[in-house]
C-alpha cells in the first residue's frame, strides 16, 4: 500500500509543525498542509489544530510510492513521459486505492513531481508529468491555452468511412438518479470540438484517431457515443444504465462485460503529445502497439 503509518516521538513539549519540520526536513507550509489533511493521530485521535502541542508518541500517515517497473519512455529535466497500461489509475481515489501511477512518478523523481493531466484507468498511453512544481504549472498553464495537442486512437461499433467533426456542448451530469453519466450532450454545456478521422475498417468496427480540440472530461467517448459510433469495451457511453451500473458497483463479471461492450478495456488509447518547451518542439508517440490489440480485439469478441 502507498501509504503507511509510521511513528515519531518527542520527549519534550513541541509545536507540532516544529516536530514534522524537523524529523521529515520539509517547509512550515509543507508541515501544515499534513496537518490540514489530517494525516496526523495522537493516541488514535487526528489531529486538525495546527497550533497543536504534542510529547510522546504522534502517527504519521506517509506516502511511500511503490513501482512496478514502468519507467517513463522520455524525459528532459523538467519532465517526463510515461506510457501507461489500461487498468492503472493515475492518482489515488482514496487512502486505500493502492499503485497507481503517481506512485512511479514519485518514485522515479521525488516529491515535487506530479501529473499535470488526467486519463482514465482504462484508458492506455502517454500521460505528461512534471518534475518540479514550477514545471507542473507551467505544462497546466500550456495545457489551459491550448498550447499541447494530443490524439488518441479508438476502436468505435460501426463502419466510419469519411471524416467526421463533431461540435457539440457537454455539460456535467447533476442527476444520477436516471443515468449513469458523468457527462452528456447538452445544449447548456461548454463547446466541445472533436476531430475523427477512420484509418482502417476491421469487420464491424473502425479504428479511428481522435483528436480532441478542446478538453472537457470524457470528451471522446461522449462525442463518440453520440454519433452512434461508442467505442468498443465503453461500460458506461453506449450501454443500458442497468449494465454501466453494475460496472460501476463492481458487479458486472468479465463475460458479461465483454459481451455487452465488446471489449474487456475501454478501447481508448492516448497516442501523442506535440507541444514546445524552452524553444524546442516535442513530438512524442506510444510505443505501444494499440492497432494489433484492436485487431485482436475484433477477432476474438467480433
Amino acid at each position: 500500500m502507498p501509504f503507511v503509518k509510521k511513528q515519531i516521538t518527542s520527549r519534550q513539549p513541541i509545536k507540532l509543525f516544529l516536530l514534522l519540520m524537523r524529523t521529515f526536513d520539509i517547509s512550515q507550509k509543507e508541515a501544515q498542509k499534513m496537518i490540514d489533511t489530517r494525516k496526523i493521530s495522537v493516541g488514535g485521535q487526528i489531529v486538525t489544530d495546527k497550533a497543536a502541542i504534542v510529547q510522546g508518541d504522534v502517527e504519521v500517515l506517509l506516502f511511500e510510492p511503490q513501482t512496478k517497473g514502468l519507467a517513463p519512455i522520455f524525459q528532459t529535466k523538467d519532465f517526463a513521459i510515461f506510457d501507461k497500461p489500461s487498468g492503472v489509475m493515475v492518482h489515488p481515489r482514496n487512502r486505500a486505492s493502492g499503485y497507481t501511477l503517481i506512485d512511479e512518478v514519485r518514485y522515479h523523481f521525488g516529491e515535487q513531481a506530479n501529473i499535470t493531466h488526467r486519463i482514465d484507468k482504462e484508458t492506455s498511453g502517454l500521460v505528461l508529468v512534471s518534475k518540479t512544481k514550477a514545471a507542473e504549472k507551467r505544462i497546466k498553464q500550456m495545457f489551459e491555452a491550448k498550447k499541447i495537442q494530443k490524439s488518441y486512437l479508438a476502436l468505435v461499433r460501426g463502419k466510419i468511412k469519411e471524416k467526421l467533426f463533431i461540435n457539440e456542448p457537454i455539460a456535467k451530469n447533476r442527476d444520477y438518479s436516471t443515468i449513469k453519466l458523468k457527462v452528456l450532450i447538452d445544449s447548456s454545456g461548454k463547446p466541445s470540438q472533436t476531430v475523427i478521422e477512420p484509418l482502417e475498417i476491421f469487420g464491424d468496427c473502425t479504428l479511428v484517431k481522435a483528436t480532441p480540440l478542446t478538453g472537457r472530461q470524457h470528451q471522446i467517448r461522449v462525442h463518440l457515443f453520440h454519433v452512434k459510433h461508442p467505442i468498443v469495451g465503453d461500460p458506461i457511453y453506449g450501454v443500458d444504465t442497468g449494465t454501466a451500473i453494475g460496472y460501476l458497483d463492481k458487479e458486472l463479471s468479465f463475460d458479461a462485460r465483454v459481451r455487452l461492450t465488446g471489449a474487456p478495456r475501454l478501447m481508448l488509447h492516448a497516442y501523442s503529445l506535440a507541444f514546445s518547451y524552452n524553444q524546442t518542439k516535442y513530438s512524442i508517440v506510444s510505443r505501444y502497439d494499440f492497432i494489433e490489440e484492436a485487431k485482436a480485439v475484433t477477432r476474438l469478441y467480433f
